[in-house]
């Protein structure tokens, strides 16, 4: 923004000065705040540096001590030269240790041959300098409108890198936090001389601050990232040695807020877009809207719903509990958007969106030429890869309701979806690719779906309200007693080698529970009501 000394000295006002360098020659590339006339010997204090300092020196100190010291004082707080004009108290040249004291501090400093009005001087470098300021701020405008404009796009990171290296002219490079490549510009150059080697290079760049710049590779480099999160940086790569100007401080400063912001817009716009659609889908459940308000919504969502057939799915993860809250929320928040991805990746038009603490509905819109197996196989087996990569064990269950014909039923679908979930969340084995509907859970599901009818529970209490209360009453397990041994086959060793107890422990305890029910566990029948008894419990538990 500010012209230097030389640049300065090559004014044509000063030119008509004749002006020679006799000392600080390796200081003249000194930016130029402000130009300041003054005779006194005292002047530094009145100086915040950067300053051309002109005199005709009819003031100076005469002993070489004190123009030492009026040198060392120049110096000292920074100002960018001294200009001397001869004639007045130094006829031809000036005195040598004004000069030692210059050349010793690297102190520019010009001795005017002829002589030249110096409010003349102030106004010429003054006008520089405020239209270099003018032409800094419209540069700065116009880089501010280009990354306004951007982000309001939404453009994606190859984008904002090409103009930064545009606006720059130089090579850019944005990298993630261990110093892999996410996207680059070679600015005309040869790509495969900017990226070779790069992870090795970047690591020995390490700016102290956010923004800074390396003077042993000329790399200017920034932090990419918002609310306290930085996820990369951003490289304009420069020439070794050599100073960047200011306003690419501020292209690269722009370049990497619009990085951050359009990664966080992207992020929220798909975090509304989820909750948008989990609104839809809860207002299916619950009536809360009507179905002409669910299926203008979601066509506005780009998800059409009327005319096409409609398939409920829900999708449970499993494994243990979360061991928090905010865990929990985070895992099935990532669950929901890979479900999503999974969902565009095979075409699978649907409502997606989180239920609950553990469960992700969806509400698949199908075509008169999607084939649904093939629809509901496919986005099994991509979301099978994207959850568990490579893992024989899927991470998730997926369970489907009977396909609807009309928006209306729609309820129905998601709620039979739910149903057969609950009823096969007990299973630990599945093929990848597949997913449960009702006839695959049997009783299991026949249970669930009628989980709600006090007949149902009725049975339940008759079969083993005694032994729930016993247990109740003192602590005991007895009612999980009863269901190792029906599921072991109503084999008493395998039983008792399943629950991890002696046989005479194990054969005590039923036969407790025989006297508590009152029943034969010999009998099939009475094994046979109590298994569905069971069963029907965990039923209405769930």
């Amino acid at each position: 923004m500010f012209p230097t000394v030389t640049q300065v000295l090559d004014l044509e006002v000063l030119r008509r000065g004749n002006p020679r360098v006799v000392a600080g020659a390796s200081g003249l590339d000194a930016p130029v705040r402000w130009v300041h006339i003054s005779e006194l010997a005292d002047i530094a204090g009145m100086l915040h540096g950067g300053e051309l300092v002109l005199t005709t020196g009819v003031m100076l100190p005469a002993d070489k001590e004190s123009l030492a010291r009026y040198i060392g004082d120049l110096a000292d707080v920074g100002a960018a030269g001294l200009v001397v004009e001869l004639g007045r108290r130094y006829a031809d040249e000036l005195p040598r240790p004004l000069v030692r004291a210059a050349e010793r501090r690297g102190l520019p400093l010009i001795a005017l041959r002829t002589e030249v009005r110096f409010v003349a001087v102030t106004e010429a470098v003054h006008e520089h300098v405020v239209n270099a300021q003018l032409t800094e701020l419209r540069a700065s405008e116009s880089v501010h409108q280009i990354f306004n404009e951007l982000s309001v796009e939404g453009a994606e990171p190859a984008e904002i890198v090409r103009e930064v290296a545009r606006l720059a002219g130089a090579p850019v490079v944005l990298e993630n936090l261990t110093h892999q490549v996410l996207a680059f510009d070679p600015a005309g150059g040869d790509p495969q001389a900017l990226l070779d080697g790069w992870e090795r290079r970047s690591r020995g760049v390490a700016p102290s601050a956010r923004t800074g710049h390396d003077e042993r590779t000329g790399w200017l480099v920034t932090a990419v990232g918002a609310r306290g999160r930085d996820w990369g940086r951003l490289v304009i790569v420069g020439e070794p040695s050599t100073v960047p100007p200011a306003r690419l401080t501020v292209v690269l400063e722009r370049g990497a807020a619009t990085l951050a912001l359009n990664r966080l817009l992207e992020r929220d716009l798909e975090s509304l877009e989820r909750q948008t659609h989990r609104t839809l889908l809860s207002g299916v459940l619950t009536h809360a809207l009507t179905v002409s308000e669910v299926a203008l919504r979601a066509r506005a969502l780009g998800v059409p719903l009327e005319g096409r057939r409609l398939v409920g799915v829900m999708l449970r993860l499993r494994g243990g509990p979360a061991s928090a809250a905010l865990e929990a929320e985070a895992r099935l928040r990532d669950f929901t958007e890979t479900a999503a991805l999974a969902a565009r990746e095979r075409g699978l038009t649907a409502l997606i969106g989180g239920l609950d603490d553990g469960g992700v509905g969806m509400l698949v819109s199908l075509g008169p030429s999607d084939e649904e197996h093939a629809a509901l196989e496919g986005f099994a087996a991509a979301l099978d890869r994207l959850v568990e990569p490579g893992s024989t064990a899927p991470a998730f269950l997926m369970a489907a309701g009977s396909s609807v014909g009309s928006l209306r039923d729609a309820r129905r679908t998601l709620l039979e979806a739910a149903q057969v979930a609950d009823a096969a969340l007990h299973s630990r084995t599945r093929k990848a690719g597949t997913y449960y509907r009702l006839p695959d859970v049997r009783l299991r599901g026949l249970l669930h779906l009628l989980r709600d009818d006090a007949r149902l529970q009725t049975y339940v209490e008759r079969e083993l309200g005694p032994l729930l209360a016993y247990d109740a009453e003192n602590g005991t397990d007895l009612v999980g007693i009863l269901g190792v041994y029906l599921a072991s086959g109503r084999n008493k060793s395998a039983a008792a080698d399943a629950a991890h107890m002696s046989r005479p422990s194990f054969y005590d305890r039923l036969h407790r529970v025989e006297r508590i029910l009152g029943t034969d566990l010999d009998q099939v029948e009475s094994c046979l009501s109590l298994h569905v008894a069971l069963l029907a419990l965990e039923a209405v538990r769930r």
